[in-house]
């Protein structure tokens, strides 16, 4: 992760860095729940703490009343799951029968988390004495420093995510979408009041983003509710985790569906749609579903879900639902499987606000080139779609990663906001505004690129009769250079009996 993210990471590096301790022979995705548990164990104890000695300071004998705790919102902790004799406990044998019984006692007291926190600390490849050591961390580290505990905690619990995304490769996609990508989609759509629904929800960032958001612009977290679901039952209890730290009760349907052929929300619609679905998806189900209401705007191809994802999200917007989704560029121009009829169709419904083309390398998991997709049910600027092309944005934090600045994705958000108001000017080889008509004369195609054209270059000054009499000059001395590595080519391979 890039060190610039905040000055805030040393906390979480300092988590991540102890608890590597754990990992020894387990794989990432298996230490990830190892540790992600672990961070949440420690956060609703101490939330449980904090109003347990607030209830003792009252002195009405209230401390163990659990609906003292359920009523603001805090998980109760029976006593012995309480971090106080998870510590004293650290450094036994029976440390990770003790941390299992305490997930399974507040699971019990606790009924939104039934069968969501991991139990498994006691199996054998997970070392007992590193175990102790990561439980000491937490009770030694002093939180209060560092900033408020749900905070720094959900922030710890974020943070830990990415990298065991960045560990895990191409698997970790299925869980985590790099932070300022789910920023950008947030940020041009500003979820403040209604339904935010994600049908491929992963860990859940699109939710905790539109909490933040909310937060930073002094609104209210209450004025939105949470609708999700996710196939991987793993990834689904992650998000659940997740989402409880930051104090945010989601509907994610009662257990982990496919959300194809197992829609959890079949009659919602929500005001806002976020999502990174799976890209290029094959074998989602098409056979079972070919006469799905949800295709409106034609039957998706079976070999590739870009297009049921899309239309399913369509189907779950209200009548003045907005949405913002991660698709490979394929979608843009495909006409295979009957996608370009697919795309001309909603087109052609003036449901296409703004195509946005992202830098390459955002993801830990994959090079697959994306856009990012708004739609939405009433536009402002009917019969017209904005292009934007980011992707020279972005700045390398590592050999390998790319991520948008603050100031990259306010620049989005700015375009966005101006075309909606009517401002907006193009800018060559930036952003450009198309009709449906324009959009049309290029067989609907929705390449960013088409529409925005080439940045113009700045004139550098130099008179054209002199730049051509340099060029020509350079071109001939490379001409010359490009000879004599021929002729040492043909003089190397004669010497061992190949003759060019």
């Amino acid at each position: 992760m890039a060190e610039k993210n905040t000055a805030n990471i040393g906390f979480e590096k300092q988590i991540w860095d102890a608890a590597c301790v754990l990992r020894g022979n387990l794989d990432a995705s298996e230490y990830k729940n190892v540790v992600l548990g672990l961070i949440f164990l420690k956060y609703i104890s101490d939330r449980f703490e904090d109003k347990y000695q607030e209830l003792v300071a009252e002195g009405d004998g209230f401390e163990e009343d659990i609906d003292e705790y359920i009523s603001e919102g805090i998980f109760f902790v029976p006593v012995s799951a309480r971090w106080s004799v998870i510590a004293s406990k650290a450094h036994t044998p029976e440390i990770g029968t003790v941390i299992d019984d305490a997930m399974r006692a507040i699971e019990k007291e606790n009924k939104r988390l039934k069968d969501i926190l991991p139990k498994n600390f006691a199996r054998p490849e997970l070392d007992k004495r590193r175990l102790g050591e990561v439980v000491d961390l937490f009770t030694n580290i002093q939180m209060i420093e560092h900033g408020s505990e749900k905070d720094i905690l959900g922030r710890t619990y974020e943070y830990c995510l990415s990298m065991f995304a960045e560990q895990e490769g191409k698997r970790g996609g299925e869980f985590f979408t790099p932070s300022c990508v789910v920023r950008t989609l947030v940020e041009v759509l500003q979820p403040f009041k209604g339904r935010v629904y994600d049908p491929c929800c992963g860990s859940g960032g699109m939710f905790v983003q539109s909490a933040k958001f909310i937060e930073n612009h002094s609104g209210n977290i209450n004025d939105i509710s949470i609708y999700g679901q996710d196939a991987n039952p793993t990834t689904w209890k992650l998000a659940q985790m997740n989402l409880a730290i930051r104090g945010i009760e989601p509907d994610l349907g009662t257990y982990a569906a496919d959300t194809f052929l197992d829609d959890r929300h079949p009659t919602m619609r929500a005001e806002y749609i976020m999502a990174n679905p799976p890209f290029n998806l094959s074998n989602w189900g098409a056979d079972q579903l070919k006469e799905d209401v949800r295709w409106q705007y034609g039957m998706p191809p079976a070999g590739n879900a870009n297009f049921a994802w899309l239309q399913h999200m369509i189907y779950h917007l209200a009548p003045n639902g907005k949405m913002g989704m991660v698709l490979a560029n394929g979608s843009l121009s495909s006409q295979s499987g009957g996608e370009g009829e697919i795309r001309k169709n909603i087109i052609n419904a003036d449901l296409v606000e703004c195509i946005v083309a992202m830098p390459t390398q955002l993801f830990y998991t994959t090079q697959i080139p994306v856009s990012l997709w708004f739609l939405n049910k009433q536009k402002k600027q009917t019969g017209k779609t904005l292009f934007i092309d980011a992707r020279n944005m972005g700045t390398m934090v590592s050999r390998k990663l790319r991520e948008l600045t603050d100031e990259d994705i306010q620049k989005i958000a700015d375009t966005y906001k101006a075309f909606v108001e009517g401002t907006l000017e193009d800018v060559k080889g930036f952003c450009a505004v198309a009709t449906t008509e324009e959009i049309e004369k290029q067989d609907y195609i929705l390449t960013p690129g088409r529409y925005v054209g080439i940045e113009e270059q700045q004139e550098d000054g130099e008179p054209f009769e002199e730049k051509m009499g340099r060029l020509t000059s350079e071109l001939s001395e490379l001409f010359q250079k490009s000879h004599e590595l021929e002729d040492e080519i043909k003089k190397n391979l004669g010497a061992i009996g190949y003759e060019v």
